[in-house]
């Protein structure tokens, strides 16, 4: 009962950060890279050194570990998280996924990106993150994901990761989360695989992308319910 009472006392915790995030971004706009400076700049519970929007990397290995495998012709696999602030998906497939990797985080926040570089490195009372596999690797980098061009060519990448990143960037109108899907297909490889997690409903979501990614294959997967809520995995697939 004692460690019940423990667990029941984090998950609050966490959920009232959450609250406290989600009522200063209130009728804010999530495109607005400032914004997410100040969020990213706020100081974590506990020793978590990492936070999540929706869900984190444990949540979402079920769905991504048997992608990588079926994708290891390409050794390591090339992985490219758009719009990844802190959260523990970049860290997580780089520390635990049992195949190669070579993972890529962007974000327009630096402040973000100073955040898990120094994670990466052993900062902030960390030891430095060790690889689940001796060939994988992890890098971060300031990056608009509506312009890639900085940072990756076409083609390059086998998976795209975007977790909440159309749904920040089309609160500012959806021409600009056109544009972010645009750059996505543009450095995924012919027959790699986006993938977009969100809460939002697939009578929305999947026509948008429906549009925005003719001449590719768009479906949908239920991930949860995690706290009580139903995510949706939007999975935009090349042709083999």
């Amino acid at each position: 009962m004692a460690a019940l009472r423990r667990t029941f006392h984090v998950a609050t915790l966490a959920a009232g950060a959450r609250r406290a995030l989600a009522g200063s971004l209130a009728g804010s706009c999530l495109a607005d890279r400032c914004l997410w400076d100040k969020v990213h700049a706020q100081p974590r519970v506990g020793s978590v050194p990492t936070f999540d929007w929706f869900f984190g990397y444990d949540e979402a290995q079920g769905l991504l570990l048997p992608l990588l495998q079926e994708a290891q012709a390409t050794c390591p696999l090339r992985v490219l998280d758009v719009g990844c602030g802190t959260s523990s998906l970049c860290t997580g497939l780089y520390t635990k996924c049992p195949h190669p990797v070579d993972v890529l985080g962007v974000d327009f926040s630096p402040v973000a990106v100073a955040h898990m570089n120094s994670l990466l490195e052993g900062g902030q009372g960390q030891k430095p993150l060790c690889p689940g596999h001796p060939a994988s690797h992890l890098h971060f980098m300031q990056a608009d994901a509506q312009n890639l061009e900085p940072v990756a060519s076409s083609g390059s990448f086998q998976l795209v990761l975007d977790k909440g990143t159309w749904d920040a960037v089309a609160r500012g109108g959806l021409p600009g989360a056109y544009q972010l899907l645009s750059e996505c297909l543009r450095v995924l490889s012919p027959q790699g695989t986006l993938i977009q997690f969100s809460d939002e409903d697939p009578d929305v979501r999947l026509p948008c992308l429906e549009q925005g990614s003719q001449g590719w294959t768009v479906t949908v997967q239920e991930l949860g319910p995690f706290r009580g809520i139903t995510y949706f995995a939007y999975l935009v697939q090349g042709s083999d």
